[in-house]
């Protein structure tokens, strides 16, 4: 079976995860918290960390430094929209984020989301098993291979699998554990 495609369709899966989780708030700056971000910059749609200087000033402060410093209040309003539960304020140069404290309520809320983006991962992944099973029967079906290579190739599939599964969960607990650091 083309096992380098599906691991390449496993890892293309694992690293969507990691970028999602790193727009989860774990109560630290981190200026992937804004990857998402996207401003409405002379009428076209614009990634933030296009139009300005993302910096971490101390741990828990995000500072953007427009290269247009007439784009502030269209940054201010992206923020605004994109509902990352930060309000910005600015002082005509830079606009800052002042990330709080999580309550202990919003991190177990925020590991929730962390579990589910994992779930939906885990979901994606056993898809990519039952089209590797669906196209190794067919070749069977086909004549193209015996019932011991299916077998073998079925045995194989499954491994690289059950990997990537666990592979998911520990960065999902990864998240998690940061995500509860106080």
């Amino acid at each position: 079976m083309a096992n380098k495609s599906l691991e390449e369709r496993i890892e293309k899966s694992k690293e969507v995860l990691r970028a999602d989780l790193n727009t989860v708030r774990a109560g630290r700056a981190n200026a992937a918290l804004l990857d998402r971000v996207v401003v409405d910059y002379y009428g076209s749609p614009t990634p933030l960390k296009n139009i300005a200087n993302i910096s971490t000033p101390d741990p828990r402060t995000l500072l953007i430094s427009p290269f247009d410093p007439k784009s502030i209040s269209d940054i201010e309003k992206a923020i605004n929209i994109a509902d990352i539960g930060i309000t910005p304020s600015n002082d005509g140069k830079n606009v800052r984020l002042a990330i709080p404290q999580l309550t202990e309520e919003r991190r177990v809320e925020l590991t929730k989301t962390v579990k589910k983006m994992g779930e939906e991962t885990k979901v994606a992944i056993r898809n990519l098993r039952r089209e590797g099973v669906d196209k190794l029967k067919k070749q069977q079906k086909d004549g193209e291979m015996s019932e011991d290579e299916l077998k073998g190739e079925l045995e194989d599939l499954e491994k690289v699998i059950e990997v990537a599964i666990k592979d998911v969960d520990k960065i999902v607990s990864e998240k998690e554990k940061e995500i509860m650091e106080v």
